[in-house]
């Protein structure tokens, strides 16, 4: 998955060289890449070890870098969201030019990309990483409640409104707690349902759930996409005795009233208000705007087009792309990012060596399900919700081992490896534990 980004850049900046605003810059570079969250540090890292010095630039606008997988865990009060930054110029590989600005317009035909700050940057190769955006104007009233400490409103899908889930929780004295999945693609699909879970275990620790009613409204007409991981869970939300809405929408919030507003996807005239106690919000999300708004390299909802299996442009063979902000069928989890990585970099470096892309990226995507504050379900599945597991037991069935492996291990293997571009996923330990996995 991708990372938070602050888009108000004052000046461009790459390492310690600045350039005012006033005195627009032009760079050239053999590879651009666009993004430093995960996908876009991660290919910068294996590039800028096998090219030259300065010949990677990364256009990236935050100084901050957040491991954004943990933010379920603060928001259950397990983690701080200091456990989960670190500054982007310590995570981004020393052999890249880093532009600290945001990409304003891609120009795919002239191989170039103007800056926010009016700098022009020429490139041989470019990768898109940019993620995607929390779309808060998509739900009148929602913004406003995230920035009011008294509304009962949060959010784990933002640094700044995460830790104030964990207050919302813990502060919770019984009522209407209500949890949410919108319309729009997200990013890791099954943190909306995780914190409802977390949630409920924590309101029985704290002797308020007989007062409490849980409920958990998805856009999605299952709980989850793939089905051997869906029985599950529909046994867990039947232990918990949660409420489930399918087809069920956020559309607007009264933090007033304490009430919110929902539509059934099947019919948006049908509206439901609800009363709540403790509403946590699943965003909009879309792309950014200077992306969604290229019409030459993107489809119709916005998102970078590339062939779902190679990941290079459909249209120009020089442009690549990794992560949320493509349009590949697969959910959008930093585990995918692991695996698309390895398959980005053989595939422009065939491009860079005038051959056509052999490697072929499988839609792997993990999804570590948490359903309490010491058991998890760890889903892991390729295209066409197949599931792809690793470890030698049934990863449907609730384990410890998966929990710690999420509080633990991921982030340890994220900063120390991935980051780096030495991780590309547990295929490796795969064949080892599991040989005869399919």
């Amino acid at each position: 998955m991708n990372f938070i980004r602050k888009l108000t850049v004052r000046s461009c900046v790459y390492r310690n060289f600045s350039v005012s605003a006033a005195n627009n810059a032009n760079y050239s570079c053999k590879l651009l890449v666009v993004g430093g969250g995960s996908g876009g540090c991660t290919i910068a890292a294996k590039f800028a070890r096998r090219l030259k010095k300065d010949s990677v630039i990364v256009l990236e606008p935050s100084s901050e870098h957040y491991y954004q997988p943990l933010f379920t865990l603060v928001g259950a009060g397990v983690k701080r969201v200091a456990q989960t930054r670190r500054s982007a110029q310590s995570v981004l590989p020393q052999n890249a030019k880093w532009v600290q600005d945001a990409a304003a317009s891609v120009n795919a035909r002239d191989n170039c990309v103007t800056t926010a700050q009016g700098h022009v940057i020429k490139y041989e190769y470019i990768v898109i990483a940019v993620g995607v955006e929390n779309d808060y104007a998509k739900v009148p009233g929602l913004l406003e409640s995230l920035q009011d400490e008294r509304s009962g409103v949060s959010s784990i899908y933002a640094a700044e409104y995460c830790e104030n889930t964990w207050r919302d929780i813990k502060n919770f004295k019984g009522g209407e707690a209500i949890f949410t999945y919108p319309d729009t693609l997200i990013k890791c699909p099954g943190a909306p349902q995780k914190i409802a879970y977390l949630a409920e275990s924590y309101f029985t620790k704290a002797n308020v759930r007989s007062k409490t009613s849980v409920t958990y409204n998805t856009c999605l007409p299952v709980i989850f996409g793939v089905k051997k991981y869906a029985e599950a869970l529909l046994k867990v939300v039947e232990r918990k005795k949660i409420n489930v809405n399918y087809k069920t929408v956020l559309k607007e919030i009264h933090p007033d009233r304490r009430e919110a507003v929902f539509f059934n996807t099947a019919d948006k005239t049908k509206e439901m208000t609800m009363r709540y106690d403790l509403l946590h919000v699943t965003p909009p999300m879309k792309t950014p705007e200077f992306l969604s708004s290229n019409k030459d390299i993107v489809d119709a909802a916005g998102y970078l087009c590339v062939d779902k299996y190679t990941l290079q442009h459909t249209k120009f063979p020089n442009m690549y792309g990794i992560g949320d902000c493509t349009n590949t069928p697969n959910s959008k989890t930093a585990a995918a990012i692991a695996k698309q990585c390895y398959v980005l970099e053989q595939n422009l470096l065939s491009s860079m060596q005038s051959a056509e892309p052999s490697q072929k990226y499988d839609g792997y995507g993990a999804c570590p399900l948490l359903t309490s504050y010491n058991t998890c379900i760890l889903a892991e599945f390729v295209y066409d919700g197949v599931p792809h597991e690793t470890m030698p037991y049934d990863q449907a069935r609730e384990s410890a081992i998966a929990y710690y492996m999420k509080r633990d291990l991921f982030p340890f293997l994220y900063w120390h490896f991935m980051l780096k571009g030495y991780y590309h996923g547990p295929e490796f330990v795969r064949n080892i534990v599991n040989p005869f996995a399919k």
